[in-house]
């Protein structure tokens, strides 16, 4: 009886209290009307955390509050798709409230859609899809397993009808096969100028772009070894030529005339198309390289052998663009300046922007209405 009192006595002094409710979980990112953006991460054991951010060359200092939530806002950011990360302590770490992502072999990010017109070419919009095709095989040649990505058009059937031209599209250093259409958004570039009658019909391969997988695994101080870059880019363009190419051809229906093959990429694949396209001149017949990165100043008559202005009979397009703020600007206007003296002809796009997914898709936008035209 005295032991049920002092029980008693005891829940009145001291009631159960409720279990502490979590914090909310912090919006992020969050996009207001005017196209600021505000960024939040909590981090309660950092000391400082900062905000790094596609298209911004420095980061942004976060401030933290009582919570333990650091929070960032900037902008207004024009309309695009950028990449971020937050830099706690030193390290780059994702947005965990973010499920968009921009995937990447060595530097995983998060990305935030700021949304514009619907007149911007990488903007979804009410207009007949293409469809998007994954493929895997095994390359002898690489010695590891491989896959590729196949972009086929609106009205595009395997049964029957029309075959299509087909530009070989190859990412960058550090991007794996998926980069053009998850943070590019080729797919969705290709379908809005297809509808709006600016670019052709055609079919869009984006392989794995790397000829020896050693060179992504050592990191980005691998290009100091210039065996290994060189073995990577000559690996890369026998595999496209003999593993990729033929699997294309034998399950699309493709036009296999050179005057119906193109091929562009950007930074690494830059340099892969130039390497590929102007050396296989009896392949393709349009070439383009968006800030390409990789090449030897000092060795441009050894990598590509025998170019000169004969290469001007063959060539319908050699579309070469960079940024203006790219550290590459300075070896792409050499290797312009060298193919000048050789006489060879080429298109020469400089545009404002840095070594940035924000450049590479207008590249792209530009370039595709041009390929496969009578009259580029």
């Amino acid at each position: 009886m005295r032991t049920m009192l002092l029980f008693s006595l005891c829940a009145f002094a001291f009631p159960f209290a409720a279990p502490a409710q979590p914090p909310a979980r912090p919006v992020s990112p969050e996009i207001s009307s005017d196209n600021h953006v505000s960024f939040r991460f909590p981090a309660p054991n950092a000391l400082k955390v900062e905000l790094s951010i596609e298209g911004q060359p420095v980061p942004s200092a976060m401030k933290k509050d009582e919570h333990g939530v650091w929070s960032a806002t900037i902008g207004p950011l024009a309309p695009d798709i950028y990449g971020y990360s937050f830099i706690a302590d030193g390290v780059a770490l994702i947005d965990p409230a973010n499920p968009l992502m921009k995937p990447n072999l060595l530097n995983t990010q998060s990305a935030v859609h700021v949304p514009g017109p619907a007149t911007l070419p990488w903007e979804v919009n009410d207009r007949p899809r293409g469809e998007i095709h994954h493929h895997f095989y095994h390359s002898k040649i690489a010695a590891d397993d491989h896959d590729f990505y196949v972009y086929t058009p609106p009205g595009y059937t395997p049964a029957g009808g029309d075959d299509y031209p087909v530009l070989y599209l190859l990412h960058g250093f550090s991007d794996d096969a998926s980069g053009w259409t998850a943070v590019g958004r080729a797919h969705v570039i290709l379908d809005n100028l297809i509808a709006a009658g600016t670019a052709k019909p055609m079919i869009v391969v984006m392989p794995l772009g790397y000829g020896d997988l050693d060179l992504v695994r050592r990191g980005w101080g691998s290009w100091r070894d210039k065996e290994l870059a060189w073995r990577n880019f000559s690996n890369f363009r026998a595999l496209l030529l003999s593993e990729v190419l033929p699997r294309v051809e034998s399950s699309y229906r493709v036009k296999k005339d050179r005057g119906s093959r193109a091929i562009a990429g950007l930074s690494m694949g830059g340099s892969e198309s130039l390497l590929t396209g102007l050396n296989h001149l009896e392949q393709f017949a349009w070439v383009g390289a968006f800030s390409s990165g990789g090449l030897d100043v000092r060795e441009f008559g050894a990598e590509f052998p025998g170019l000169d202005e004969k290469a001007n009979q063959k060539l319908r397009l050699l579309w070469i663009a960079c940024g203006t703020d790219d550290t590459l600007i300075r070896l792409n206007r050499q290797f312009k300046s060298w193919l000048k003296d050789k006489g060879v002809a080429y298109t020469d796009i400089e545009t404002p922007g840095a070594h940035t997914w924000m450049v590479w898709r207008r590249n792209l936008a530009a370039l595709a209405p041009l390929l496969f035209r009578d009259k580029p």
